[in-house]
This record gives structure tokens, C-alpha cells and sequence, in this order.
């Protein structure tokens, strides 16, 4: 064999291994893009704790001093909850999240379509709650503009489809675009009949501001060490390595069954 053929030959080898690597790293990454995502979430605000701490009052303290005005249909302790899925579903997730964190919406990417068949065949109810973990850390004003208007949003019963809509347009971490109404309302249009004058009143007023602070309130006295928190019957699945949509499933079914 000549040694260009020889060379030709190693050439490819070495091509296929690294073909075969960057496809074992490409799983890999996939395997723990969630806790991964996790991670960097609370890591990259880790820095700025006593930010947080400090920007909890401030501008959020005059919005706080307005009447809590709870939206439609809000439950639990406080009336802090938008609940999605059937009230006699036999599991319960709570989902504390922030539209402006990154974490949050890598893990409403790979759990949504789950989260969405189990709420619809009835197994499954979900409690979210709204944080404005970011504004606090990095200022603005994003996480809780966006938060009011899903607030907004569930009054008009319409809180899902928006609640989608916003983790898939977030912009970055360091923008602040959901500050604006008009970001709100263009975003609002994706959804159907949502975009309406009450709507916009509703987002403009800021009618639900005094409630998600206090929702956020809530997420610093739990306790709890970054969005999103997700926990399943009490216990928070997402410091899990181990969970998956499939795994998620699972346990929601096992549940149903007993």
C-alpha cells in the first residue's frame, strides 16, 4: 500500500473518531442540559446574593404597598398559585419560575409537551409561581412586568398559551426588553383573543404587581437556592441528575394509580 493511500486512510480514521466524539459530547451535553442549566443559573447570580437581597426592597416595596390583587382563579397559601390542570388530579407539581431566567426556560423546553399531556389527561395539576429572581439581581424591571401580565393573562384565561409565548421569545439575561408594555402586547398578540383593552389596561396599570411581589416574597422566605425550584408532592426534582421527562412521567402515573 502506497503511503498516500496509507495517509488516506489514517485521515479518515482520525475523522470518524472525531466524528464519533463530538457525537458522544453532543449526548452528553443533552443528557444534562437541565441540570446544567440549573447551574449556571444559580451560579451566575450567586455573585450578586446580596444584591437580591438589597433590590427586594426599593422600587418593589412602593409596588408592594398597593392592594394585592390576586388573579383569577389563584390558589394556595396566599392565593400566590396559578393552578393549570384538573383540581382532583392525584399529583401536584409547583413550579417556581422567572421569565427572565435562562434556566427556567431550558427547563420549560424539555418539560413542557410532558407537563402539557399529563395536565390534559387529568393526572396531573401544576402550580406555578412567578419570581423576579433577575430584576433583583441584575436590575430592570423585565421579570415582574412579565409576571403581571401573565397575571393578566389568567384573568382573561389565557395564562398558559402566554406562559409559553415568554419563555419562547425570552430575550437575553442581561436585557431587560419584557420591561416594555409594547414588548408585552406584540408578544401578547401570538396568543388568540388575548390582546384586548382589558388586557393592556390590566399590563399598563400594573394591577398585579403588589401580588407578584409577594409571590416573590414568598420564593425568599422558602428558602429556596435559584429558579427554577420544581418540586413534585414537596420534594424538588430538579436537583435530581437522574430526572427526565420520562422519569417525571412516571411518577405522575404511579401516582394516579393509587
Amino acid at each position: 500500500m502506497s503511503d498516500k493511500n496509507r495517509e488516506g486512510k489514517r485521515t479518515a480514521r482520525e475523522r470518524m473518531a472525531a466524528e464519533r466524539e463530538k457525537q458522544k459530547t453532543a449526548e452528553k451535553r443533552r443528557r444534562t442540559l437541565i441540570v446544567g442549566a440549573s447551574v449556571v443559573c444559580v451560579l451566575g447570580l450567586a455573585a450578586v446574593i446580596g444584591v437580591v437581597a438589597a433590590n427586594s426592597g426599593g422600587d418593589d416595596e412602593s409596588k408592594a404597598s398597593g392592594p394585592v390583587v390576586a388573579p383569577s382563579g389563584a390558589q394556595g397559601k396566599d392565593g400566590l398559585a396559578i393552578p393549570v390542570g384538573k383540581e382532583d388530579a392525584k399529583a401536584t407539581l409547583t413550579v417556581w419560575e422567572d421569565f427572565r431566567c435562562p434556566a427556567c426556560k431550558s427547563f420549560e423546553q424539555n418539560y413542557r409537551s410532558t407537563l402539557n399531556e399529563l395536565t390534559e389527561a387529568g393526572k396531573l395539576k401544576v402550580e406555578y409561581h412567578l419570581v423576579t429572581l433577575i430584576d433583583g439581581g441584575l436590575g430592570g424591571s423585565g421579570s415582574l412586568n412579565a409576571a403581571n401580565a401573565a397575571a393578566c393573562a389568567q384573568d382573561a384565561g389565557k395564562f398558559t398559551a402566554y406562559h409559553d409565548v415568554l419563555f419562547e421569545n425570552q430575550p437575553m439575561e442581561s436585557d431587560d426588553a419584557f420591561s416594555s408594555d409594547n414588548k408585552l402586547f406584540d408578544l401578547a398578540s401570538k396568543v388568540d383573543g388575548l390582546d384586548t383593552p382589558e388586557f393592556r389596561t390590566c399590563v399598563e396599570d400594573g394591577t398585579h404587581d403588589s401580588w407578584v411581589v409577594k409571590s416573590n416574597e414568598a420564593f425568599q422566605k422558602g428558602g429556596f437556592s435559584g429558579t427554577p425550584t420544581v418540586l413534585f408532592e414537596g420534594q424538588n426534582i430538579y436537583q435530581d441528575r437522574s430526572m427526565t421527562p420520562e422519569k417525571l412521567k412516571q411518577m405522575v402515573e404511579e401516582a394516579d394509580k393509587s
